[in-house]
């Protein structure tokens, strides 16, 4: 069997769920994944999976000319796992039989190059949408997130946060100075804090920008471990903060107590996955949700959840919701997860706004 899943690491760590399935379903089976180049750590020795294939996120056409000959007619059964043209090719050509996620217009092609086309349902959370592709195949199964291996490493000995900052894009930035007085919330809980981050230079560059100045102890961590080492870590922790990304995925999956802060993004299609799955889709805004061991802080201004690409509509866009969500909300949500019923005496006094959904805009 062949997986297609050529998307961003959250998305290849949310269908470790549906490779689950499938081993579990079908016994015996050999399961291989495609996905794009530097995804592949995400899945470093799940054991769901025999091999993968990674391939370069704008191939070109020799790239592509090798890869249709590697994987022509290859797999007994081949799935895309998104209604794009690309993955749903893939499929059609790896596979004698293909399975597929198709959009709910102009899919005439798709539904002729499949053998199973599954309607792509923009209502249903990410994983329980992939959920209805091991279903068309007649495996009923609905596992948890399989995280990287897990690996040793230098943990502090004592009770300790994770905190990451940084988020792929500009638009799901927190401020600097939340971040700062986040930390020093947690350490007057008895907290040590440790932050994490991507080993590129301007990753870096904005990561000694935020800690830097911070007036307590922080354990930079911050491009020296691997995926399974990041799991080990947060497994390990008594909370975790982070914005909307991979690493926050991968607290949840791991069980730790994680408090994921989302902006222009709704979380209710891809929102964090908790470990036991969702006992109720999230609301697509809200300020602080629970479901499981996983907080969704959002920060609900009348134009939330806008879906797009921060106030700017670009990429490196500032986003109000995020750049005015108070810490005090943050602590709140952190207060919770951490089991407080009530914010430490030690913090300023602040007026929380009601912690219940919003109706959909």
């Amino acid at each position: 069997m062949l997986v297609v899943t050529t998307r961003r690491l959250g998305d290849v760590l949310l269908t470790t769920p549906l490779v689950r399935a499938l081993r579990r379903g079908i016994p015996g089976a050999r399961i291989d994944m495609l996905v794009f180049s530097g995804t592949e750590g995400i899945l470093a020795g799940n054991p769901d999976i025999d091999r993968i294939i990674a391939i370069p996120s704008r191939p070109g056409v020799g790239d592509m000319a090798k890869l249709i000959l590697q994987l022509w007619r290859r797999y007994d059964v081949a799935i895309s796992t998104q209604t794009g043209d690309r993955p749903t090719m893939l499929a059609a050509i790896a596979g004698r039989f293909r399975v597929g996620l198709i959009p709910e217009t102009k899919a005439w092609w798709k539904s002729r190059v499949l053998n199973r086309a599954v309607t792509a349902d923009n209502a249903l959370h990410r994983v329980v949408e992939l959920f209805r592709l091991s279903a068309a195949l007649g495996i009923h199964e609905r596992p948890d997130i399989v995280l990287p291996r897990q690996t040793q490493h230098l943990a502090p000995r004592t009770a300790y946060a994770v905190l990451h900052a940084n988020p792929m894009f500009r638009i799901r930035r927190w401020t600097d100075d939340g971040w700062r007085a986040l930390a020093e919330a947690l350490t007057r809980r008895g907290l040590a804090v440790v932050v994490t981050g991507g080993p590129a230079p301007a990753e870096k560059d904005y990561l000694d920008r935020v800690w830097n100045p911070a007036g307590v102890p922080i354990e930079r961590m911050d491009g020296r471990l691997a995926w399974g080492e990041l799991a080990q870590l947060l497994s390990g922790a008594a909370v975790y903060v982070g914005p909307d990304t991979s690493m926050t995925h991968l607290a949840a999956g791991a069980g730790c107590p994680t408090v994921a802060i989302y902006g222009p993004a709704s979380p209710h299609i891809m929102g964090p996955w908790p470990v036991g799955g969702l006992s109720q889709p999230w609301a697509r805004a809200g300020t602080i949700q629970n479901r499981g061991n996983v907080w969704v802080v959002q920060n609900p201004l009348p134009c939330m959840p806008c879906d797009l690409l921060g106030c700017e509509r670009h990429l490196d866009s500032y986003s109000a919701c995020l750049d005015e969500l108070a810490v005090e909300r943050v602590l709140e949500a952190v207060d919770r997860a951490l089991g407080r019923t009530t914010v430490a005496p030690s913090l300023p006094s602040a007026r929380y706004a009601e912690s219940t959904p919003l109706s959909p805009p």
